[in-house]
């Protein structure tokens, strides 16, 4: 099966410094991949090499197969919504499925003017007049009628209040189930994710610190909670991700694929906020620094 996205050494570089770098990932077709990290991590860089808006500075990158934006047919297999939701306030809902219908030779009129009925959008309305959900969700009918093969989404609830950010979630996740299309969303809202996402793509300081299916990353990842313990003294099996430590007790965060029987430990099973929080974490371990294989 063609990879949705698959980079080797990825990097690009602003001046002298790395925006994204060593990036490796291969992303199967048929996810939903949440793509998070701190603000300034390289989220926004990596999409933008996606959609062929940059050049790589290293490295390379192919999308469903090809270089992106490599000539019209690779431009109309992906659909692009940035972050400010890329809408034309002057113009009218009617005039941007206009413009999107020529535009893109694969446009599905009759689905972007169902969608915006169902919305309840007045075709005769200016952009610039409607709320910030409804930009939003008026972005997200134009990327949808596009058709494509993969929808990439850079933030594009970040600054919707918690029922638009919901419905457009639910809108997406319906798309996604009746036209079968790949989405990579970039969000710093790790409860978004956790709704929506089946694949993950934690971004720290410029380099991919952790990629997988979602089911599979929360299996193989468990707290450790009991009398303190250096982590030389854990077994070569358990990978440390992060660690707490008082003077009697210690808190790891590890990885192990093998079962955990030590009984002075208390085991508990992470959530996808915890997961991502303990690679995020800057007391983590160096260890954890090095960017880890994909695993599907």
């Amino acid at each position: 099966m063609t990879s949705v996205l698959h980079a080797q050494g990825l990097g690009r570089k602003y001046g002298k410094r790395w925006a994204l770098r060593d990036c490796t990932i291969d992303i199967p077709a048929g996810h939903v991949v949440g793509l998070v990290g701190p603000n300034g991590a390289g989220k926004t860089t990596l999409l933008k090499l996606a959609c062929g808006q940059l050049e790589p500075t290293a490295g390379g990158i192919t999308v469903l197969g090809g270089r992106p934006a490599g000539g019209p047919a690779q431009l109309a297999k992906v659909g692009f919504v940035a972050q400010d939701t890329p809408i034309y306030a002057g113009l009218t809902v009617a005039e941007h499925l206009e413009l999107g219908a020529r535009l893109n030779p694969r446009w599905d009129a009759s689905m972007a003017r169902e969608r915006i009925a169902r919305l309840g959008l007045a075709l005769n309305h200016r952009a610039g007049k409607l709320s910030g959900g409804q930009r939003a969700q008026l972005a997200l009918t134009v990327g949808l009628a596009k058709r494509p093969e993969l929808l990439i989404l850079d933030e594009p609830v970040a600054s919707l209040d918690p029922l638009a950010r919901r419905e457009f979630l639910q809108h997406l996740m319906e798309a996604t189930v009746e036209h079968e299309f790949s989405v990579v969303l970039s969000s710093h809202l790790v409860s978004d994710l956790e709704r929506v996402c089946d694949f993950l793509i934690v971004l720290v300081d410029s380099r991919v610190r952790l990629a997988g299916e979602t089911d599979q990353l929360l299996a193989t990842h468990h707290r450790l909670t009991g009398p303190r313990r250096d982590p030389d003294r854990l077994p070569a099996d358990q990978r440390v991700i992060s660690q707490r430590h008082t003077d009697r007790q210690s808190t790891y965060v590890i990885r192990t694929e093998a079962p955990i029987h030590d009984p002075a430990w208390t085991v508990t099973q992470l959530s996808l906020e915890d997961l991502v929080l303990a690679y995020m974490d800057e007391r983590a371990t160096d260890e954890r620094r090095v960017p880890l294989e994909v695993r599907r």
